[in-house]
């Protein structure tokens, strides 16, 4: 996941130009300028490319980008995003000469339905997961949810995210396949911004989220009940799930077991000079490693850690054995190479 530095969230350097070679030298992704209104952002941003040649992220926020269209035409800026609800016309005509991405910028009180009528023309959406504009909040959970949702819905578009965003959560934004979170305050903030970027992109962090946060709910999740259990079923709510594997379940909701694609492909092997023979049971496996939704992030990994074999996906239960969801790697395995 890329990292874009906020660099009007630097309190420790009166001068831009400081701010500019730290970030220099620690080696961020993007810098990520806010732009409240203000022409003269353009000032900063010619500064910016002169002293460096890391790409910029630019966020206006404005009732009438209009006046901001001219610059944005002779300005190779790589990403610019416009903050949907300050927006008096809703109606974005950006210039042609434009050659960089186009990104949608929502609070989480909005839907992501708005961005129906951008996708067209823009490459990504910006979630603001704490008050745009505030430096230091704390991430609002329900965005989880609504990063998965719009990933369902645009799988061709990417998800950026500014606000609260610790190591704590860069961990399960990786893991959700975002493409590049904005980070202020916890960067500048820190004793040492290389170390804080590390922390952005590794895993010894600290808890405050549980896995029941961020999971895919039963809802999002592949599931088959038992008495659905057949081949065909198997296969066609396999292939809907698109996860490589189905949450078995009892109809109250108890875990019998997970059925994943080596599951199958095992009993398929092991059945295939007689396919008629095949038991559909034998296809469960009744004792998957299972984590509870009151897991902290640190616990999740410390679980994961222990363990010698590779974990592409977790069923997720509650005290009682209850199935509340599922968790998957598959984005931050993707993010990481």
């Amino acid at each position: 996941m890329k990292i874009s530095a906020s660099i009007y969230s630097d309190k420790k350097n009166e001068k831009l130009i400081d701010t500019i070679k730290n970030l220099n030298e620690s080696h961020v992704d993007m810098i990520h300028v806010d732009c409240n209104d203000d022409l003269n952002v353009f000032t900063d941003i010619e500064i910016i490319q002169r002293e460096s040649h890391i790409p910029i992220d630019l966020h206006i926020i404005t009732p009438d980008p209009r006046r901001f269209m001219p610059a944005l035409s002779s300005f190779d800026i790589e990403f610019v995003t416009f903050q949907y609800e300050d927006l008096k016309d809703k109606t974005l005509d950006v210039p042609k000469e434009f050659s960089g991405q186009l990104g949608l910028a929502i609070t989480s009180e909005t839907s992501i339905d708005v961005f129906e009528q951008y996708a067209e023309d823009f490459d990504f959406i910006l979630f603001m997961a704490t008050i745009p504009g505030k430096s230091g909040g704390d991430f609002d959970k329900s965005n989880f949810r609504k990063i998965r949702e719009f990933q369902q819905k645009y799988p061709n578009k990417r998800v950026h995210v500014d606000g609260g965003v610790n190591g704590e959560v860069s961990f399960i934004l990786r893991n959700m396949g975002v493409y590049a979170s904005v980070s202020g305050s916890y960067l500048f903030n820190s004793s040492n911004i290389n170390t804080a970027l590390l922390n952005l992109k590794l895993n010894e962090i600290e808890s405050h989220f549980q896995v029941q946060d961020f999971m895919r709910g039963l809802d999002e999740s592949p599931v088959i009940f038992e008495s659905e259990l057949t081949i065909k079923n198997i296969l066609i709510k396999m292939n809907e799930g698109k996860l490589g594997f189905l949450l078995v379940l009892s109809d109250n909701h108890d875990l019998v077991g997970i059925i994943g694609n080596a599951d199958l492909r095992r009993g398929l092997l092991e059945h295939i000079d007689d396919l008629n023979s095949l038991e559909v049971p034998d296809l469960i496996n009744n004792q998957p490693l299972t984590v509870k939704g009151t897991f902290t992030v640190h616990q999740l990994l410390r679980f994961i850690k222990k363990e010698t074999k590779t974990i592409m996906y977790l069923p997720v239960l509650d005290d009682n054995g209850k199935a509340l969801g599922s968790i998957n790697f598959m984005n931050l395995i993707k993010g990481e190479l």
